[in-house]
């Protein structure tokens, strides 16, 4: 088998393509200055390296306006953003029982302060009925959120049904796009979502410490921190322009180099091309252990309810155990445990032990996806011997 086989692209993409070392190296050499602070040519080209990566980023999510993509930290802080800037105590909000924490955490603070919340239930599966997020709108309702794809078992969400839901009830609908921004078509105009958080580190294939926040126009949100922005400098409140009125402080440059140069890779591949890749890799995994009897798969039947990542569990091992076994015996890196999403394993049955959880990129081959189902078949065959769970010979 492969010496290093990296199935954790759900938690942060690996390998970066070779363009977004160089575009790294190109910062540090060139455009090492502080963008909008200053006017001498190190600002400036630090200032053009960040306009481009939010140009990039509103072509490959369709955004008219690039001025709408507010650059962040990550998926988490882009959630926080619009969640805390859009609710007040005697609001309500909806969201589904899959959700990170980056969405829960949020609300159920939230909640504690006077915020009404409705968590809609999804079928074993992940996938969630339209009708069911309709039926729990009230006169109140000021937020519906929902993830597009989700990070324990890759079900897609109808987010297309569920934007025209709360359009039709006036209420702004925020996706959270951290598995499926670079890794499935998202064109936010077309859909009519009014705010996506999205990360930079996974699909996208830019760095640790990037991410943003597509915000519809007509779409204002509370900023939720204010401070420099290098822009109306003779005034002591925050700008009420886009995209300053979200953007306090000095960005990382060098991050959003690496995330240009990323997103201009897969501009170049096709996402449509990632998406099918991914997708015939998760169907070869299922396909390959469908026979194993004691290995679960979760998640859709039907691929095209899925994005590229899975989990599973083998029968009377944890997910621990296999983890560990598939890292130091078979070179198989992936991530195991509850993924930050606890809703999700109760949905699943899962909770509190979790699952194994494979996510694939673009970089993942079917021959790595075959020495995956080898090592899991083995993994198997030995579980359903030994009632005790000691570490099989590779």
């Amino acid at each position: 088998m492969t010496s290093t086989i990296y199935f954790d692209n759900a938690a942060t993409s690996w390998p970066k393509p070779p363009a977004v070392r160089a575009a790294l190296d190109d910062y540090f050499g060139e455009g090492g200055g502080n963008p909008g602070r200053s006017g001498h040519r190190m600002s400036i080209a630090a200032a053009r390296i960040v306009e481009d990566a939010r140009d990039l980023l509103a072509e490959i999510l369709n955004a008219a306006d690039s001025a709408r993509i507010i650059l962040t930290k990550n998926a988490t802080e882009g959630l926080n953003v619009a969640i805390y800037g859009t609710l007040a105590p005697g609001d309500h909000a909806i969201t589904s029982h899959i959700e990170h924490n980056s969405v829960m955490r949020p609300l159920r603070h939230l909640e504690s302060e006077g915020v009404e919340l409705t968590v809609v239930e999804n079928a074993p599966d992940g996938t969630l009925d339209p009708d069911a997020v309709r039926a729990a709108i009230r006169p109140n309702t000021r937020l519906i959120t929902t993830l597009h794809g989700s990070n324990v078992m890759g079900t897609l969400l109808p987010i297309a049904e569920l934007a025209s839901i709360a359009r039709d009830g006036g209420i702004p609908f925020l996706v959270d796009a951290s598995q499926t921004a670079g890794a499935l078509p998202l064109d936010v105009e077309a859909l009519g979502i009014d705010m996506v958080a999205f990360t930079g580190h996974k699909a996208l294939l830019g760095l640790t410490g990037t991410g943003g926040l597509y915000l519809r126009e007509g779409v204002t949100p509370r900023p939720f921190m204010r401070g420099g922005t290098g822009s109306r400098s003779d005034v002591e409140h925050q700008p009420d322009f886009l995209p300053d009125a979200y953007e306090s402080g000095t960005l990382n440059v060098a991050g959003f180099a690496g995330l240009a140069a990323g997103v201009r890779h897969l501009l170049e591949v096709g996402v449509d091309n990632v998406a099918v890749h991914e997708r015939s890799l998760v169907d070869r995994f299922r396909s390959g252990v469908a026979d194993l009897g004691n290995v679960v798969v979760h998640g859709p039947a039907d691929i095209e309810q899925r994005c590229g990542v899975l989990s599973f569990n083998v029968d009377g091992l944890t997910s621990s155990e296999v983890g560990t076994l598939l890292d130091q015996q078979y070179g198989i890196m992936c991530r195991v445990g509850l993924h930050c999403a606890p809703g999700a394993h109760q949905t699943l049955g899962t909770f509190p032990t979790g699952t194994v959880r494979f996510g694939f990129s673009l970089e993942n081959t079917p021959e790595e996806i075959d020495d995956g189902i080898a090592a899991v078949s083995e993994i198997a065959a030995w579980a359903s011997n030994h009632p005790d769970p000691v570490a099989p010979d590779a």
